[in-house]
């Protein structure tokens, strides 16, 4: 059963500190027994968007690039799997929010561009991104087939399932998420049941083990909500980080028990595909 490592942290103002900040959590991992480690959204720098300025820009990286080719070799050296997020500069004015996956013998399996973009009150992400164009993704790892998605996907059901059908078994979500001050009293705990409870869903419908990861720590205006979690294929939470802390959260991933159950709950078997042609559109009047 591999073992998956969550790495919530807080945000350093510059990128060198946060890339240091997680190569040394990267590495803590590994020591621990992780043999899949996954980064929360943005990693290396601040949640930006929560203002339009486009000196944000130079924070971009190419992708592969530098960023990438460091987390290769460091996932050989470790003989991990390395799951992280960023943001890429494709060209200039061409920007994406970006995941990678680089296996545990260093080789580069290839990147996810974040395909839902939100724009409200301090998450101005619509500014910064284009939205992904490299559709659904599933990389076949040393441990196990990873599904990558990246925060606002989370909330939509037709992304876990295209990327579920693609095989993976693990759905893995790099987030952040937070509390506005003006709603947290208000709407705080409703909004984060309706986080967890909707990736949970996805996990019991596809039958998989679905992973947020989210940092923590108040940025701005936003306190991020941290409380990373794996759910198993029974939408079940089998491990949680404190809403405030930084964490290395751990779990199992029992990927023999994932095959058993899809033999007896077959949903993808029972799928009346033939039904379902009206999900393209946009609505049905």
């Amino acid at each position: 059963m591999p073992k998956i490592a969550l790495l919530q942290l807080t945000a350093h103002t510059t990128p060198a500190e946060n890339l240091s900040k997680t190569e040394a959590a990267i590495r803590e991992a590994a020591a621990k027994g992780a043999q899949i480690i996954c980064t929360q959204e943005l990693f290396t720098t601040e949640y930006f968007c929560t203002t339009q300025d486009t000196e944000n820009f130079d924070l971009a990286d190419p992708i592969p690039g530098p960023i990438t080719e460091a987390h290769c070799a460091l996932a050989a050296e470790l003989s991990v799997v390395i799951v992280a997020s960023g943001f890429e500069k494709r060209a200039t004015g061409l920007y994406h929010n970006t995941a990678w996956v680089c296996d545990a013998d260093g080789s580069y399996l290839g990147h996810y561009r974040k395909m839902h973009i939100p724009q409200d009150p301090g998450f101005e992400e619509k500014f910064y991104f284009t939205p992904g164009d490299l559709g659904y993704k599933a990389f076949d790892t040393q441990f196990g087939k990873l599904g990558v998605l990246i925060c606002w996907d989370q909330w939509y059901p037709e992304a876990a399932r295209l990327t579920s059908l693609l095989g993976a078994e693990v759905l893995i979500y790099p987030t952040a998420i937070g509390w506005l001050p003006e709603e947290k009293e208000e709407l705080g705990e409703a909004q984060h049941h309706a986080w967890r409870a909707v990736q949970c869903g996805h996990a019991v419908a596809n039958a998989c083990y679905v992973v947020a990861i989210n940092r923590t720590g108040t940025e701005g205006d936003s306190e991020f909500w941290g409380q990373s979690f794996v759910s198993n294929h029974y939408g079940q939470v089998i491990a949680e980080a404190p809403v405030s802390d930084e964490t290395i959260l751990t779990a199992e991933l029992d990927l023999q028990a994932l095959e058993e159950h899809r033999r007896i709950w077959p949903f993808f078997r029972d799928r009346r595909i033939d039904s379902y042609s009206d999900i393209t559109q946009r609505f049905i009047d």
